[in-house]
């Protein structure tokens, strides 16, 4: 589940309530999302309160027990390489292991500039970034994580080498099942020519139920009635996802003054698939 950490109706206990909500229905994986500046490119799509999501995941941590936590996805060039290193091992040290770590290059240039980081190379500094940490993980026993899976993000050509080439597993977002199908091709075809392994596949879709089925070439998997969502899900499962993450945020930052229609939406779906409280 993406869960909203942003937005006019987000607060503390709100976050409190959403972890304990995706937890008690049996869903085995929370993630939030990434800004550092609410600058008003970002704003106009996720107004702060913006909550920064090593911090929100370490609280959330000491207030779950079982699911997993992540990001979807962490601004990889945002940060200095070796304090995310540090960040994620301590995360997952101290949540016994839970911290999957979603990544990506992100869009926002105004935030890039108010960074002082350079908006043209973000793609190469996620690639050198993702090494370093990568390298600081398996070199240095100050920096030993256990094992963090890392799932990267983007369905560029870029995006797709680089999950092969650094990710555990390939995240897009908010694709059509067709889109993801030929997606995962072109995944398998930079797998081939760089001779490496298929990495996983953990796709996030959105959840937006309705009433009548929603039907069309551009419907995006996820959004539809309870059997179209259910359907959605066994296909992605078909075509190889070991997980898929749920994303009830439909672009309203409004609609986080009612987070209640999300969890009514989750516990519909974990009802469809027979799941419960440790499911």
């Amino acid at each position: 589940m993406n869960v909203p950490n942003f937005g006019p109706g987000t607060d503390p206990e709100t976050l409190r309530r959403w972890a304990r909500t995706v937890e008690g229905l049996g869903y085995d994986l929370l993630m939030v999302s990434d800004h550092l500046v609410v600058t008003p490119d970002v704003a106009e799509q996720y107004p702060a309160p913006f909550y920064e999501p090593f911090t929100t995941l370490s609280w959330l941590a000491g207030i779950t027990d079982r699911v997993r936590l992540g990001t979807t996805v962490l601004i990889v060039p945002y940060r200095h390489p070796l304090t995310v290193a540090r960040m994620a091992a301590n995360l997952n040290q101290l949540s016994g292991g839970r911290l999957v770590l979603g990544v990506g290059v992100g869009w926002a240039r105004q935030e890039y500039e108010a960074l002082g980081v350079p908006f043209e190379r973000r793609g190469r500094l996620t690639d050198e970034y993702l090494t370093a940490i990568r390298g600081a993980w398996e070199n240095d026993a100050d920096y030993r994580s256990g094992d963090i899976p890392v799932w990267v993000g983007g369905n560029s050509p870029a995006g797709i080498r680089r999950a092969v080439r650094l990710g555990d597993a390939w995240h897009p977002l908010r694709l059509t099942l067709d889109g993801m199908r030929e997606g995962l091709g072109r995944l398998k075809a930079a797998a081939d020519e760089l001779g490496r392994p298929v990495p996983d596949f953990a796709p996030r879709i959105l959840l937006q139920l309705t009433t009548e089925p929603v039907t069309g070439p551009d419907r995006p998997a996820g959004k539809g009635t309870a059997g179209q969502i259910v359907a959605d899900l066994e296909e992605l499962r078909v075509l190889g996802a070991r997980s898929v993450v749920l994303d009830p945020f439909v672009g309203d930052p409004e609609e986080t003054r009612n987070p209640e229609v999300a969890w009514q939406a989750l516990a519909t779906v974990a009802a469809r698939l027979g799941r419960g409280p440790g499911g």
